[in-house]
């Protein structure tokens, strides 16, 4: 049984929680919030345990799952890396980059699993279309989603556009050559909706956009790649391969085929549907954390990875100041 304990216990915190408490293999022993009046709410709900500090939380546990605000990431995951616990941090991993390639190195010192919450790791209809995504060379993402002044504290970059981000590293096996990106503040200080163009060293490009201020919310991936189209709905659930396939001999009146001219050959499209797993990507990833715990396995959204999608993040947000369009309307 591994003894997680969870800090926080606002919303997200919560969901959490009530999912931990529910887990094979799993002893849920309890968590901390700094809010008194919240701690004994969620106690008396969900019969756990509240400690009265996020020391003594740590100390009775095996595991601690950060759901803090992210400028208090890097203070709780520094105090249990230095007990050698085993780390969950949801993202943006800290608040600077500067914090977050402290946390790699003291990982690698405590010799512990550090997973981080880039939870569309996790979800179902990116986990059915990533088998077809062998060598994407145009990737374009929308991640839209409606005002809540919740999100607001960190930039639309940190809070939406760094799950692309790290679906994009996860995907593309090159280095950044290139980015720029553009933005304007609506509502808020920084940017609430923004575009990314980040090229890389083997020719692929992503095109990324990400707003807070939507109408209805939004999060589709489109990739391109020879011979094949993937299309990825996040929020729907949803996942279509369209694929080109060269025709040897007659083909069928009810095939689709393309004539690509003389010496070119004809090509079939053929569209696939995978089949959506129906699973909870928040309770995925903690039992993939708790799995990797157990089976001392790679953690499958390592620190290093929350580190590279933070780096990327904070480079476009750096072109942002620098954007003539950076204005407030």
């Amino acid at each position: 049984m591994v003894r997680i304990g969870v800090l926080g216990a606002g919303y997200l915190g919560k969901i959490h929680l009530e999912l931990i408490s529910k887990m094979k293999g799993v002893e849920a022993v309890g968590f901390y919030d700094s809010s008194r009046a919240r701690s004994k709410k969620v106690a008396e709900e969900l019969g756990l345990r509240s400690f009265s500090s996020a020391e003594a939380l740590i100390n009775a546990s095996e595991a601690v799952v950060i759901v803090t605000p992210s400028v208090s990431h890097y203070d709780y995951a520094v105090m249990t890396l230095r007990k050698c616990k085993h780390v969950f941090i949801e993202k943006p991993v800290t608040n600077t980059l500067a914090e977050a390639k402290t946390l790699v190195e003291l990982a690698r010192e405590a010799d512990v699993k550090v997973q981080v919450g880039h939870v569309e790791r996790f979800n179902p209809a990116f986990i059915a279309a990533k088998p077809f995504c062998t060598e994407p060379m145009f990737i374009e993402a929308h991640r839209l989603a409606q005002f809540n002044p919740r999100g607001t504290d960190v930039s639309v970059v940190l809070d939406l556009m760094i799950h692309d981000i790290d679906i994009v590293l996860s995907l593309v096996q090159a280095n950044v050559k290139k980015i720029s990106a553009s933005g304007v503040a609506v509502v808020s200080d920084t940017p609430d909706i923004a575009n990314a163009r980040i090229e890389f060293n083997n020719g692929c490009v992503a095109n990324l956009t990400a707003s807070r201020i939507s109408l209805k919310n939004m999060r589709k991936m489109r990739l391109f790649q020879r011979d094949a189209y993937i299309s990825i709905d996040f929020y729907e659930k949803k996942t279509e391969i369209v694929k080109l396939k060269t025709v040897e001999g007659k083909s069928k009146p009810s095939d689709m085929v393309i004539d690509l001219g003389k010496d070119k050959g004809r090509k079939q499209i053929y569209f696939e549907s995978p089949e959506i797993a129906e699973i909870n990507s928040i309770q995925e990833e903690l039992e993939s954390f708790g799995r990797c715990i157990a089976e001392n396995t790679t953690p499958l959204v390592t620190i290093r990875d929350g580190y590279d999608a933070m780096d990327i993040a904070y480079r476009i947000i750096e072109k942002l100041k620098l954007s003539p369009n950076l204005m407030e309307v």
